[in-house]
């Protein structure tokens, strides 16, 4: 039986659309279900792989998949493409370590307004805001530093991934990533790497000169495979194997009273000013610590950025300083307007050790390097260390 003659029911007073008005004039056809069952999928807000099937308002027997399949299909790729892509993370991570949109471009090889783009749309998908910006500096909200270190974490994970399909079935092989801190790069790997590249004829060492704490961010974020640095690192997710002791030396102009002895006591640097390294060094806390130990004042009028520097400061008469004995050997020992002396007795000293990410799929190759290097090293250091004051490997042997 049709409907009775006269004009259709204004849609205003029944609360309904006219679409739900034409549903519920037809019955329960499979075009109504299958437009309430999109609805849902169009609402969902779960990952993709939980999204259901079978969804409220279809039933099993009325739905017919080769219809509704290319609505789900195109839900399921708009929520997948709400995901932030490795890509965007790699931005994130950059800028967060440049704090530069420019420099973060050029680190990651695209140009400034792309880098930009990618940034607004990783902050529209996690409808967060990373960064403050303005037109002098750009700042990482907490919430920034937060997402920035899982980031790294997820691509040190990758990196990971990539590390172990390549190293599958092969022997040591491929780049290795070194990162070192200033004060040991210069003069540790001018002993190793050429013995290292014989026993690794595979290998290749990429090396890399960064501050400590960038040595730490980078090798979190699998920039480096290994990181050479002075101990300790304090760290539960890095494994460290000790490679060397190294004593520290004082180095002073060749007029200083102090020059004229063989040997000095600790006792003898009392009143002394002593220069460093800037804040952040393992050698800077080391010689602070010294300091306050021997009644010797150090110079916050003038911090170095190398041993370098400090040398040439120490040659202008400007104080004395304390410095690890390979420099000494590298550097001071051709040097005309410095000298350096040892300490009498159990001298201070540094142990250089080889760091790693606990979970590098690496680690067998890693090991095998850095057992490589304490033999060089225990075999080499005598024949490299300061007249009269040996470096020894962490075997004992000198």
């Amino acid at each position: 039986m049709g409907r009775p003659p006269g004009p259709r029911p204004s849609p205003q007073g029944s609360g309904r659309s006219p679409a739900q008005l034409r549903c519920a004039e037809r019955g329960p056809a499979k075009g109504c279900q299958q437009r309430k069952g999109l609805q849902s999928l169009q609402n969902i807000s779960m990952p993709p792989s939980q999204i259901p099937i079978f969804t409220p308002g279809i039933s099993q027997n009325d739905l017919q998949w080769k219809s509704i399949f290319p609505h789900v299909l195109i839900v399921i790729l708009y929520k997948a493409c709400e995901m932030p892509s490795l890509q965007q993370l790699k931005y994130l991570v950059a800028l967060a370590d440049s704090l530069s949109f420019s420099r973060a471009a050029a680190m990651t090889h695209v140009s400034q307004p792309t880098l930009s783009m990618q940034i607004k749309d990783l902050e529209r998908r996690l409808n967060v805001v990373l960064f403050e910006r303005s037109r002098s500096r750009v700042a990482l909200t907490p919430l920034g530093q937060e997402v920035a270190r899982k980031a790294r974490g997820i691509l040190a994970e990758v990196s990971d991934i990539h590390a172990l399909a390549r190293t599958q079935g092969k022997g040591p092989g491929g780049t290795l990533r070194v990162g070192v801190v200033h004060t040991v790069g210069a003069y540790l790997l001018p002993l190793v790497i050429p013995a290292l590249s014989e026993t690794f004829p595979d290998m290749r060492f990429y090396i890399r000169e960064e501050l400590p704490n960038v040595l730490l961010t980078h090798l979190d974020a699998a920039r480096h495979d290994i990181v050479l640095s002075p101990m300790p690192i304090v760290r539960t997710d890095l494994q460290t194997i000790p490679l060397y002791e190294e004593p520290l030396m004082v180095v002073m102009p060749r007029d200083h009273p102090l020059a004229a002895r063989e040997a000095l006591e600790r006792k003898d640097l009392k009143g002394e000013t002593i220069l460093t390294m800037e804040r952040g060094h393992r050698l800077a806390e080391q010689v602070s610590d010294l300091c306050e130990e021997v009644g010797a004042s150090l110079s916050y009028d003038y911090e170095g950025t190398s041993l370098d520097t400090i040398r040439q400061m120490v040659a202008m008469g400007m104080g004395i300083s304390i410095m690890p004995a390979l420099y000494v050997r590298s550097e001071v020992q051709r040097e005309q307007l410095v000298i350096a002396r040892p300490f009498r007795g159990i001298a201070p000293s540094r142990i250089i050790g080889l760091s790693y990410r606990a979970g590098n799929p690496r680690v067998a190759t890693i090991q095998k390097v850095a057992e490589a290097m304490r033999g060089l090293l225990d075999r080499t250091i005598t024949e490299v260390s300061v007249p009269g004051l040996p470096i020894t490997g962490k075997s004992g042997r000198s």
